[in-house]
Formats: structure tokens, sequence, C-alpha cells
């Protein structure tokens, strides 16, 4: 058995811990890059903290998903800054976009020389410059992984930056800076946050500590994402949907995920559908696809076996099988009232191309099974 988890050199976890991130930062430079969301006024704590520990900062706002373009503009803002540090305070498109920013910084050529796909797909060979996540959902768990994902309007197509040296040197996760997240942000991350558990839990490439943090996330993600969507106040829920985000975050990280995320790149890239709630549209149509196909071609597979186990995790019951995951999977996305992907604007004329560019996907590689076209088809039109 041979494997590696590598993480954030250090993880500060626990509600109020924001509070003491000035010195953190003044321990890494004195000119800092702070990349936050479209709403400013959610980083004044962070602002304020910094000014009482003599840190200099320029700010930069990333409103939605990160683009080249946006990150070019970004990094051409630290570099007039003279920054030391990178801070990026936020979801995962925040913090997406301040690991490329640091990353970036210290090795010269353009974004797209960087990135697969559509670039050359360069190594990144120098050191990059500390980057702090601080996160404000409970989903992406981009705090603690190794790439950056940003957009091509101009391809219709998500890629990623990727190298070990984008885990962020510090991942600093309040529980409170989630407390006041509207229900729709709380149900598209949260369901992110639980494909990021299962879909590690039964790839191609799990391992033993993966395996330790997708069951301990998926203890704490199920019980709690429904009554955290109902009562947005519940700082015990918050905070178990926190660790299970940074959980998902590791697993992924260190695993693998799978055909959900091998479709979400392309379709939204192509559509304007959050990543969260792709993911959840998704998700229960996928995992039965699944064990569809592994029932048929490879009933002795250890993945089959894993799906009982989160279907015994999620439902609390010593006698539940698959099927029944996946029926818990698909009430709790319509108690979520997510939507499918017809709400996006995709269609059936859609499909072909879409299942197309999965396929080549890097997640889809982790999938348990290699699915078909055929089926990957039709997991896509049951979302619809």
């Amino acid at each position: 058995m041979r494997f590696e988890f590598a993480t954030a050199a250090r993880i500060i976890f626990g509600a109020g811990t924001l509070s003491g991130i000035g010195p953190i930062v003044h321990g890494f430079g004195k000119r800092a890059l702070v990349v936050h969301g479209r709403n400013s006024a959610r980083a004044r704590g962070l602002l304020e903290a910094l000014s009482t520990e003599g840190v200099a900062y320029t700010c930069f706002s990333v409103p939605g998903e990160p683009t080249i373009e946006l990150v070019s503009d970004g990094l051409k803002r630290g570099r007039e800054f003279g920054i030391e540090v990178v801070v990026g305070l936020g979801g995962g498109s925040v913090i997406d976009a301040a690991k490329a920013i640091a990353g970036l910084s210290t090795n010269s050529g353009r974004v797209l020389d960087f990135l697969e796909v559509i670039g050359e797909g360069r190594p990144l060979a120098e050191p990059v410059l500390p980057c702090i996540a601080v996160p404000t959902t409970a989903g992406t768990g981009a705090e603690v992984t190794r790439n950056a994902v940003l957009a091509s309007p101009e391809q219709h197509i998500k890629v990623s930056l990727r190298s070990a040296f984008l885990v962020p040197r510090i991942a600093l996760v309040d529980p409170e800076l989630t407390y006041a997240l509207p229900k729709p942000i709380t149900a598209f991350t949260g369901l992110d946050a639980l494909t990021q558990l299962i879909e590690p839990f039964v790839s191609s490439r799990a391992n033993p500590m993966t395996d330790a943090v997708c069951r301990e996330g998926l203890r704490r993600v199920a019980p709690t994402l429904q009554r955290v969507f109902e009562q947005g106040d519940d700082a015990g829920g918050r905070c178990d949907m926190a660790l299970g985000s940074l959980f998902g975050g590791l697993a992924l990280a260190n695993s693998a995920l799978g055909a959900v995320h091998g479709f979400a790149g392309p379709l939204g890239g192509q559509f304007p559908a959050p990543h969260g709630a792709i993911c959840a549209a998704l998700l229960p149509h996928v995992m039965e696809i699944n064990v569809e196909a592994l029932t048929e071609r490879a009933p002795d597979h250890p993945a089959l076996h894993r799906y009982g186990e989160i279907a015994r995790i999620v439902t609390g019951a010593d006698s539940a099988t698959a099927v029944d995951g996946i029926a818990w999977v698909a009430g709790l996305c319509s108690t979520l009232q997510i939507r499918g992907l017809r709400t996006y604007g995709v269609a059936e004329d859609d499909i072909p191309a879409l299942v197309e560019k999965a396929a080549q996907a890097s997640s889809t590689k982790g999938n348990p099974i290699a699915l078909t076209t055929a089926e990957m088809t039709e997991a896509l039109s049951r979302a619809l």
C-alpha cells in the first residue's frame, strides 16, 4: 500500500479564530493582498486586524467565479503593491483566485501558460508567495486543496491551475463566518461538501487516511445540513458543516473525485449555474448510475460495499443498502429545494457534447468504474 497525504502547513479551526489573524499575516510579511468577494464589508474585521498589526494591504475583489483575466488583474495589482503575502477571505472562488495569484506572482509567464487543457500546463517552478485561506462558506474545501479553478468565458470551460505549491500555508476556518449564509448558498455549498466526501470515499484512488476523514465528515454533515438550512444561526451545526467541508477538501486533495465533478467543469463553464448547484443536481443520479454499473459489471468491487457504508452512515440504519443511501441523498436534495439542470438552460441537445467533455475530465478518471457513454448520458438526462 502506497499513498501520499499533503495539506496546509497549519490548520486553525474554531469559532472566533479570525480575531487572531493579524499576527499570523505579519509573520509572513508586512505587505498583503487581501482577496475578498463582492461585499467588501465582510472583510472589515480582517482589515482592522491587519492595520492593528502594522500590515499594509491592498484589496482585490472577486465578484464571481475567477476568470483568467481577473487573475491577471490581481497579479498586476499585487506586483505594483509589492506584496509579500496573500490572504483570501471568501468562498471557493475567492480562495481559488488568491491561490492562483500567490502561485503566479513568483513564476514568470502568462496565466494561460500554466493551465491544464487549454494552456501549456507548465509546472510552477518557483515556490509561491505565502497564502492564508479563510473560507466564509462550508462547501468547497479550497482552503486545503492544491488546485485553483479558473474560468475561460471565451472557451466556455473551467480549468485548473494545479501544483503542490498551491496548498495554502495557513487554513484558518472560523465557523462564525458562515452564520449569516443565505439558504440557497447553505444548500449549494453544503451539498458540494457532501459530494466531496462521497466521491473520494468511493474513488479509484481512495486510501486509509482519506477514508478516515470521509467517514468523519459524513457523520458530521449528514445529520446537520438540513438543520442549518432551516436554522442558519445553529452554531453547533455550522461548526460541523465547516469541519465537514474542511474534511472534504482534505479528501479530494489526496484521493480523487468522480463523474459528478467531471460533469461540473464543462457545465459550469457553459451555463450560469453555481458549482454547488450543479453538483447537487447531479449527485443522486450519478450515485444511482454508478451503483447500477457496479452491480452489473463488478459486483465484488469494493466501491459497491462503500456505497452501502455511506448509506448506513447517512441514514443511521444498520440495515441500509446502497439504494437506501441514494434515496436519502435524493430526499435531502428535494428538501433543500435543489432544481434540475434545465433551470440553468441545459437542454437535451447539449448532452452529447457535455458527455464528451466530461469523459475527458480528470475528475471522471477517479470514478470507481469507467462509465459508458450511454451511462453518462443517462446520468445527465436524469439530472435535467
